[in-house]
């Protein structure tokens, strides 16, 4: 993608007010892919103006018409997959079969299914002697993140057009590319000017002159717990609405009677997915005592399936991790969970054979851990696994529960009525059970410091509604 200068507001590409670009770097050959602007507090200014003097049009667009708007936005986005998916793999190092899937099939069927959600929505009910309206909450700041760019981005801004919101996007530095790409196709559509706005640039500049402005009435943001705790910070002093979808420390609890092999590689297939770089990753497995040498070597064997390689090249399992700032977070994760004495099963630290360029670590899995270790209670954001021996389903229970995570979970029994009870005393906002698969109708979010509100499917429609009673 050639270098992108210019910032999407008011309907049309305009040059930035700063002259700083920001280099977004190849996850796999640390070349420069390109760049983008290293945008400012006046930028966010100007997004805003034009998003608040859209907002009144797009509210009143007929559902259907902002439904229709969705439904091509999905067609764009699958007649471009294979650019599209080829451009985050770039960015992130995500294998470009799962960059195909994850990245832009799933945000594709977010666009679309969000706008059959908003065709059969209720907007307008009775309850007794009242109308019941909902309504657009207004403009709304969008801050995503680099480990699912396009589909972070797309899981704020499908809802927030659905609902007849106007936005204002700000894609993280790492890989904001996909995010400009997005406004290609908005501007394409076209929507009406102002209803979409794309500002590049940093956190501490153009993320908090979002969520500070008077004029945005709503700020969805996805990223790390630290960061989420200093936007609901500076939120609170507009009293504006928050919605935070934050960091995971999610379990796999298998149960004595369970399927071990296929148990494992499940849990080890989510604790690696994306090289790691996901909120609700299993990255605890919690086994029980029994069986803990045979799980143990079922892991070991499961994580050095995930051969790390060139993410463009067939058959890679594993890619690099998006940046050299992650890389190097990870390894001092591994170094801290051996110095707190986790026994190394397999990986470790140092680069896989091979593999001189690109932000790569090794498939690595810790048994030995014990809940008060670092690497049991932080998020690592790596493809690192830790397992955890518990003596009863009440221990495994409270083991699974001892973080101030509370993103997602996993059981796994013969029972499936005795995993279900288990799932149910997990706090958190999406449980597997057997293997069940990711329903993008069903509202993604957590429990504790994973968060407050629900992203996709109907619930992820309402966080951006306000509801008005009118008393007849």
């Amino acid at each position: 993608m050639p270098d992108q200068n210019e910032i999407y507001v008011g309907g049309a590409w305009v040059a930035s007010s700063g002259t700083g670009s920001i280099a977004v770097v190849d996850a796999t050959t640390e070349e420069v892919l390109a760049h983008v602007p290293d945008g400012t507090a006046d930028d966010v200014d100007l997004a805003v103006a034009a998003a608040k003097a859209a907002l009144p049009g797009w509210a009143d667009t007929p559902v259907e018409d902002r439904a229709r708007a969705l439904d091509r936005l999905s067609e764009a986005l699958q007649a471009r997959m294979s650019e599209l998916a080829t451009l985050v793999t770039r960015e992130v190092g995500t294998p470009l079969n799962l960059s195909s899937l994850a990245h832009v099939g799933l945000p594709a069927i977010t666009l679309a299914s969000t706008a059959e959600i908003a065709r059969t929505y209720p907007f307008e009910e009775t309850v007794g002697s009242s109308l019941v309206v909902s309504e657009p909450v207004g403009v709304v700041g969008c801050i995503t993140p680099w480990n699912y760019p396009l589909h972070q981005a797309v899981a704020k801004v499908a809802p927030a057009l659905a609902a007849g919101c106007t936005m204002v996007l700000k894609p993280s530095e790492v890989a904001p590319l996909s995010a400009f790409a997005l406004a290609e196709l908005v501007h394409e559509l076209p929507l009406p000017a102002g209803v979409f706005n794309l500002v590049s640039g940093t956190g501490p500049t153009v993320g908090e002159a979002m969520v500070a402005h008077p004029d945005v009435d709503m700020i969805s943001f996805t990223g790390s717990t630290a960061a989420g705790r200093r936007v609901g910070e500076v939120a609170a002093r507009t009293v504006k609405r928050v919605a935070l979808e934050l960091g995971g420390k999610s379990p796999t609890v298998i149960l004595a009677d369970a399927d071990l092999r296929r148990a494992v590689m499940a849990g080890v297939t989510s604790a690696f997915l994306n090289s790691g770089q996901s909120c609700l990753a299993q990255s605890r497995m919690l086994v029980p005592r029994s069986k803990l040498s045979e799980v143990e070597a079922l892991a070991v064997a499961a994580a050095e399936s995930f051969t790390p390689g060139d993410p463009l090249e067939p058959g890679t399992r594993l890619g690099p991790l998006a940046s050299e700032v992650q890389r190097q977070r990870v390894w001092d994760h591994i170094g801290r969970a051996e110095a707190e004495g986790a026994s190394l099963l397999t990986g470790g630290k140092g680069t896989p054979e091979g593999l001189d360029r690109g932000f790569f670590v090794r498939p690595t899995v810790f048994t030995g851990v014990q809940s008060q270790m670092a690497i049991a209670q932080e998020e690592v954001f790596g493809p690192v696994l830790s397992i955890m021996a518990y003596d009863s389903e009440e221990e495994a229970v409270e083991m699974a529960n001892d973080t101030i995570y509370g993103l997602a979970a996993a059981v796994w029994s013969a029972d499936r009525d005795r995993a279900r009870d288990i799932a149910r005393r997990l706090r958190t906002g999406q449980v597997d059970v057997n293997g069940g698969a990711f329903n993008p109708l069903a509202p993604f979010g957590g429990y504790k410091q994973s968060g407050n509100g629900r992203e996709l499917g109907r619930h992820g429609l309402e966080e951006f509604l306000e509801v008005k009673s009118l008393q007849l």
